[in-house]
Formats: structure tokens, C-alpha cells, sequence
């Protein structure tokens, strides 16, 4: 009982970070398109007061995905960690060259530097949801068992290569639909034009890409393909086709805060149609949730500990997000910073 709880914690983690940090790599994807540097400009101003109040905590979805992993599953975790080391490898180079690049171009003076670290951080923002979705895709199709060695057929299989399509057009519909709400917050109207374009397209590409992947699933993946076509994972499937299209039509009529919860139904109900598709496997066909799971005393602890990290850590990242979506969060500027008076000039500058 303990065991199902805790994937069940799992898959909700996943789908949390598929979400918060998807919208993240959403937003750099754009970057990535938005041209040279005057075309660009104005989206990447965007993207920049969008993402700087709240890119850095939604990794704590990811590092809750891995503690949940290793001390509950143990064995998913050495089995997935030891198949799937070089993409995952190249995905963590991504996280890491990623927040470097996004924090330093903020920084440096001379055009040329910002230049190549808003590339790093484009680029890396394409490469890093790629490889995390491949190494997911390898575990769907089956690829991964226990004592599974690393090999490029674990994740370079026409599943894995579907599901890192599928999630990089997944990030780029969740940003670009974030980044329409932005917009209209911001008081942008060609930027709401710009990004709302933006949102069809990626959405138009990711029914192509879903379609695709079934088929594809049917032959590679016959388990998950079940799955997905029965029960609760089809059930959660057509959730999360209501709720894209929900999203498109807000889009268009109104974007804002209902398009952006209608869009992070749609995605989370795709991870959980998923994760609903596999049971009770945690790697298919060869690792049940049972098999897979920890002494019975640490999946209490950390029962515990997921408790409690709902109780306080939850509602103070939900918090953060609607202050940000309130634009409660924005940097102050320098007239800002004066209106109180500038010690310097003895308060001169905020009388005046």
C-alpha cells in the first residue's frame, strides 16, 4: 500500500516538474527562435522579466523526482540511472550550462558575451527536455530492465526519439502560452500577437507529434500503447485533449491566467495518462511497483517526509508562483529604488 502511494507521489512529482520546469524550457526555446538581436529583442525582454522571478525553484520538483527515486526505488533508480547514464548525462549538462547562461547574460556588459551566453542558454533549453524525454521513452518502451547496460539503443529507439520530440513541443506550447499571459500582464499587445502565433503553431505540431507517437508506441511500445488506449490511462489521455483544446480557444479569445491552468491540466494529464499506461510496472514488463520498492520502513519515512514537505514546501512554491503571476515580483528599477529618497542626496531626489 505504502509502495503504490509513494509511485503514485512519483508520477505526481514528474508531472509537477514536467510543468514548472517545462514552462522554463518553453520560454528558452523561444529564445532560441526569436532571431537576430533586434528582431529578437523584444521577446527575449520578455522572456527575461518572465523567467527571472522563478526559473531557479522549479528544480525542486526535480530534486523531489530524484529522492523519491532513490531511497523509495532503489532498483528503478540503478536501473534507470545505469541504462539511461549518457542521455541524462548530457540533460544535467543542459540543466547546469542552462541557468548559467540565463544568469551571466543578465550580467555582462559587452554585446559579444551576452550573445553567447543567451546562446548556451537557447540552445541548452532545446537540448535538455530532448534527452529527458528519450530517456522516458526508453523506459516506456521496455528497453530498461534491471541489470540493463548502457547501450544507444536504450534511448535512441524510435520511442525515446517520439517522446523527446513530444517534450520539446510540449515546453514550447506551455511557454508560449505563459509567456501570452505575460504579455497581456505587461501590457505588450504585439508580444500577445507574437506569442499567441507561437502557441498554435507548437500546439498544431504537438498533435502531429501525439498522433505519430501512437502509432509508433502500437509497434514499440505494445505495453504502454495498452495503456493508453484503455482504462485510466485513457481517461486521463482525453483530459488532456479537453484541456488543449480549452487552452487554444482561451488563447484566442482571452489569454491569461485560465489559459495558462487549462494548459497545465493538459500537460499533467499526459504525464499521468503515461505513468496510469505502465501499471503495475515501474519499468515494463520486468519491475513492478512491489518489486521495485524499498524497505518498508523507509517508504514510511518517507511518507513522512512527503507529508510534511506537502504541508510547508508546497504552499510556499505555490505561493511564489502567484505572486509572479500577480507581477508582485518584478526588480525594482531605479526610479523605484528613489522614490524614497536617495541617501546620498539626503532624500533630495524623492521630494523633488
Amino acid at each position: 500500500m505504502t509502495a503504490d502511494l509513494m509511485a503514485l507521489v512519483l508520477l505526481l512529482a514528474i508531472a509537477a516538474y514536467t510543468c514548472a520546469g517545462g514552462t522554463d524550457y518553453g520560454a528558452g526555446f523561444w529564445d532560441l527562435t526569436a532571431g537576430g538581436t533586434e528582431r529578437g529583442k523584444r521577446p527575449r525582454w520578455l522572456i527575461d522579466h518572465a523567467m527571472a522571478p522563478v526559473w531557479e525553484v522549479n528544480n525542486v520538483w526535480l530534486i523531489f523526482v530524484f529522492v523519491i527515486m532513490w531511497t523509495g526505488f532503489p532498483t528503478l533508480y540503478q536501473a534507470v540511472f545505469s541504462a539511461m547514464w549518457l542521455p541524462l548525462a548530457l540533460a544535467a549538462v543542459g540543466l547546469v550550462l542552462r541557468g548559467a547562461g540565463f544568469a551571466f547574460r543578465k550580467v555582462v556588459r559587452r554585446l559579444a558575451d551576452r550573445r553567447l551566453y543567451g546562446a548556451v542558454f537557447a540552445v541548452a533549453s532545446l537540448v535538455t527536455p530532448f534527452f529527458l524525454g528519450a530517456a522516458v521513452g526508453g523506459v516506456a518502451s521496455g528497453r530498461v530492465k534491471p541489470g540493463t547496460e548502457a547501450s544507444a539503443d536504450a534511448w535512441s529507439n524510435p520511442t525515446s526519439i517520439m517522446f523527446g520530440l513530444l517534450a520539446v513541443a510540449a515546453t514550447a506550447f506551455l511557454g508560449a502560452v505563459f509567456l501570452t499571459g505575460d504579455a497581456r500582464r505587461f501590457d505588450a499587445p504585439d508580444l500577445i500577437a507574437y506569442f499567441r502565433r507561437r502557441g498554435l503553431l507548437s500546439f498544431g505540431v504537438l498533435v502531429v507529434l501525439v498522433v505519430i507517437t501512437l502509432f509508433v508506441a502500437s509497434e514499440d511500445a505494445p505495453h504502454v500503447w495498452h495503456g493508453l488506449t484503455h482504462g485510466a490511462g485513457l481517461a486521463f489521455g482525453i483530459a488532456g485533449a479537453v484541456a488543449s483544446f480549452t487552452t487554444v480557444w482561451l488563447l484566442v479569445r482571452r489569454p491569461g491566467g485560465w489559459a495558462r491552468a487549462s494548459a497545465v491540466g493538459a500537460i499533467a494529464c499526459a504525464v499521468l495518462a503515461w505513468g496510469l499506461a505502465q501499471r503495475p510496472y515501474l519499468l515494463p514488463r520486468s519491475l513492478t511497483v512491489a518489486e521495485g520498492a524499498g524497505a518498508s520502513t523507509t517508504l514510511t519515512w518517507l511518507a513522512f517526509v512527503t507529508l510534511v514537505a506537502l504541508v510547508i514546501v508546497v504552499p510556499a512554491v505555490v505561493f511564489l508562483y502567484w505572486l509572479d503571476t500577480r507581477g508582485d515580483l518584478e526588480e525594482l528599477t531605479e526610479a523605484d529604488l528613489r522614490q524614497g529618497g536617495d541617501p546620498e542626496d539626503g532624500g533630495t531626489a524623492g521630494a523633488a
